[in-house]
């Protein structure tokens, strides 16, 4: 058998600068807390980054694309081609990633793991073909375990490109029409949960298409109830190349000593997939935002994750961690510009 890698270690938090770094936050010229969260989450980045004030200049946002044959049970409101043609707009600039990417100054790339869409060819865009998109989960596995392992390395080989580009924060989105199905069935067997609590209506359906959506993904966990203990197999029986290469993309970034901003409900369902195969990994794992998408709350209360925005979203593409990144950056130039009561002369609170 191959190495298993994503159960290798993770990098270790740096104790000493997350001490340093509350140190200085009692310091600076304000009320000891007063910036809430804001604190906290720079304090968080500096143990992550190993300095005392953490820096985000430098961005990785990478969207992971891939198909699912669970659409061919009428589960999605949009049809499966739009998968394809969403690569021609994420690398074209016309998508809302694509706006937000620029804004912020990062790197983005896309990562075809495979689309129905035959032959594609588009420039700026990494096709890997690992299948012509997953297999329908409600008749069998939606992937081999060949297929699964590589789209797990996809997301490592993403996170190798980062660090070598010198990023500070990896972000990932994912692209592919079913693909909140998947997740919700994922979400379901990982947590025990009943289906009704967590399915919703993903990308726009209405009250029948969320039924059927539910009954079928009742039928998809009867079918793959025996493996429901490992969570690698039921990534592979029950989620899409793009979902594995982001648990691959999250676990290496711990192993790396990346920072993560994990997006909506599909990326962090994607996260308690990698928590659950290497539960080292959780301390890398910063969470963007709360989305619309019913089954997100669950998730992110099982992983004891507080996200840093709450705007109703439920777009995917990594969009609503990439809107938070400033929120991000902001923290860390207070943690790191502000002067301390003895810089400004400042008389500090009595011990």
């Amino acid at each position: 058998m191959n190495h298993c890698w994503w159960l290798d270690p993770c990098k270790p938090v740096d104790s000493q600068a997350l001490e340093q770094a509350t140190a200085r936050q009692q310091q600076l010229t304000k009320p000891a807390g007063s910036l809430g969260r804001l604190e906290s989450v720079a304090v968080q980045l500096a143990g992550l980054q190993g300095q005392v004030k953490p820096s985000l200049d430098q961005l990785w946002i990478a969207i992971f694309a891939g198909d699912h044959g669970v659409v061919a049970e009428g589960v999605s409101a949009y049809p499966q081609e739009v998968t394809g043609q969403m690569l021609l707009n994420f690398v074209s600039g016309g998508a809302a990633i694509s706006v937000l990417a620029r804004q912020l100054g990062a790197s983005l790339e896309v990562v075809d793991l495979g689309t129905v869409t035959p032959s594609l060819d588009l420039p700026g865009v990494r096709h890997l073909n690992v299948g012509p998109g997953t297999a329908n989960f409600a008749q069998g596995p939606a992937m081999t375990v060949s297929q699964g392992e590589l789209a797990l390395h996809a997301g490592r080989d993403s996170v190798a490109r980062a660090v070598a580009a010198g990023t500070h924060l990896f972000i990932g989105g994912e692209m592919g029409i079913g693909n909140t199905t998947a997740a919700s069935a994922l979400a379901c067997a990982l947590l025990e949960c009943p289906v009704a609590h967590l399915v919703g209506p993903g990308t726009g359906l209405d009250a029948a298409g969320v039924s059927r959506k539910a009954q079928v993904i009742e039928r998809a966990l009867a079918l793959h109830a025996a493996q429901g203990h490992d969570p690698l197999q039921t990534l592979f029986n029950l989620g899409g190349f793009e979902i594995a290469a982001l648990v691959g993309a999250y676990l290496a970034c711990a192993q790396q000593g990346v920072a993560v901003l994990v997006d909506g409900f599909i990326c962090s369902v994607a996260a308690l997939v990698a928590v659950r195969i290497n539960p080292a990994c959780r301390p890398w794992l910063l969470f963007g935002h709360r989305g619309a998408e019913p089954g997100h709350r669950h998730v992110l209360e099982t992983l004891g994750a507080e996200p840093l925005l709450d705007l109703g979203l439920r777009l995917g593409e990594g969009s609503g961690a990439a809107l938070a990144v400033p929120l991000l950056r902001l923290a860390c130039d207070l943690h790191g510009q502000m002067a301390t009561f003895a810089e400004a002369a400042v008389a500090d609170r009595p011990a």
